[in-house]
């Protein structure tokens, strides 16, 4: 029988060569690799019509590339589609945004298991840090999940972990321990964060216009008890009541909710298998899932569902006016019905463009005025709760005193207030009781 100091010594020595070969783990010869960003250009078109470079990786229907928009600066990025599709291939994985590498930059998987994209002048712009983690492969998976994994066919590291814009069909977003939301990209041409973001927070999925101004967020009625809250949320197909349907969702898991609770944000239902599919938060705020159909020529891509959408379909009863899009009516505007109808001057309501705008009031209440809006809300209003109960001279006071405030909104019903550093886009609304004021400078 091993005595008690014995025992320790085994221990001891167990977990010592335990991480000794851990850490002296190696990628194999014929899995590592080193690319080059040079060479010809591909020919096919993809998204935001870039040119780029293929790399050997891929498993249908993925490919890594090299891209660029602007001259130079190139992301390293999954593309999703084929040839045959002769379809615009969307990008759905970004490794370095807003960090672009330039002519001759590398992507490497050395042999201590650490993926690497280096610039052509050899600097680290983006890694994995698996080095000595005991990665022993890469792979691009058959659901568009890149990943590195360990002897044992675990992930060491996942693509799926760090999002961009885009989730695919099997992708989490997380309130703690991992991705909580997707960031859009600014423009077509500039690839780098854009000023909107879907949020996993405890009680809700919430989009925000520069991380402080929430225009839409879910209602799911599971949410209301108390201590019942979201873990994570998945973009799944999952079953249908309609035969040899498929149903997209973002469907969420609840802590201290019911075995059958699974609240989600129904993306809309197809006749085909549309488990290659993926969710956007595009440029211009709004969110859509685009399906797509293997094995077809043409328009092997459909988009299946708009957040903000002009109609309502066939599956929905309900949809979001594209009135709720921050910049649906560029800098300042008043929309109605999707539509921009109106330029709000303090003389009245003009035919609305894009040169619609408000003038910097200043900062000396002396130097400026309010004008008065009826039945009129910020983007803002609909999905966050104001102050209040609060008199509307006390509503106006706060702005006043306030340089960044450019206006305000009461609604006299409820005695509630919101002030508003940008204006961007109002809403026409049919309750009169629902009031702007507008800061205009007196000269």
């Amino acid at each position: 029988m091993a005595t008690y100091p014995s025992l320790l010594t085994h221990i001891f020595f167990y977990f010592l060569l335990r991480s000794f070969f851990i850490s002296d783990a190696i990628v194999p010869p014929n899995q590592t690799f080193h690319y080059v960003n040079r060479g010809d250009f591909g020919s096919f078109e993809s998204e935001y019509a870039p040119t780029y470079r293929p790399l050997p990786p891929f498993t249908f229907p993925f490919q890594l590339c090299f891209y660029n928009t602007t001259p130079n600066a190139y992301t390293l990025a999954l593309r999703m589609g084929t040839r045959r599709d002769q379809t615009v291939m969307p990008w759905v994985w970004e490794a370095n945004r807003g960090k672009p590498v330039r002519e001759n930059a590398t992507l490497s998987l050395r042999s201590d298991g650490n993926l690497i994209l280096a610039d052509a002048n050899g600097r680290i712009v983006w890694q994995t840090n698996t080095a000595n983690k005991g990665v022993v492969g890469f792979a691009i998976l058959s659901d568009g999940n890149v990943v590195l994994r360990d002897s044992k066919g675990k992930f060491v590291w996942q693509s799926f972990d760090s999002p961009t814009d885009t989730l695919l069909v099997g992708q989490t977003l997380r309130v703690r321990g991992g991705p909580l939301k997707l960031v859009s990209r600014e423009s077509v041409s500039n690839n780098v964060n854009g000023v909107y973001s879907l949020v996993i927070e405890p009680k809700r999925l919430a989009l925000y216009y520069k991380n402080n101004m929430r225009y839409w967020s879910s209602t799911f009625p599971e949410l209301k008890r108390k201590n019942v809250t979201i873990v994570n949320a998945t973009l799944v197909v999952a079953g249908s009541e309609y035969e040899e349907n498929n149903f997209h969702a973002l469907r969420c898991n609840l802590q201290n909710g019911q075995f059958y609770e699974f609240p989600d944000l129904g993306l809309g239902q197809v006749r085909y298998n549309s488990s290659l599919s993926y969710l956007r938060l595009g440029i211009d705020g709004n969110l859509r899932l685009f399906t797509y159909r293997a094995n077809v020529r043409g328009n092997a891509w459909s988009l299946l569902f708009t957040l903000f959408d002009r109609r309502e379909d066939e599956f929905r009863m309900d949809f979001e006016d594209e009135c709720q899009l921050p910049n649906r009516c560029g800098k300042f505007g008043l929309c109605e019905n999707s539509q921009c109808v109106g330029c709000p001057k303090p003389n009245g309501v003009f035919a609305w463009s894009k040169d619609c705008d408000t003038k910097a009031p200043g900062c000396k209440a002396s130097g400026f005025r309010y004008y008065e809006l009826k039945g009129v809300d910020h983007f803002a209003v609909k999905y966050t709760g104001g102050n209040g109960p609060v008199k509307r001279r006390d509503c106006e006071s706060k702005c006043t005193k306030d340089c960044k405030c450019m206006g305000y909104f009461y609604h006299t019903d409820k005695s509630r207030c919101w002030t508003a550093y940008e204006l961007k886009t109002l809403t026409r609304v049919r309750n009169s009781t629902h009031l702007a004021y507008i800061k205009t400078p007196l000269r």
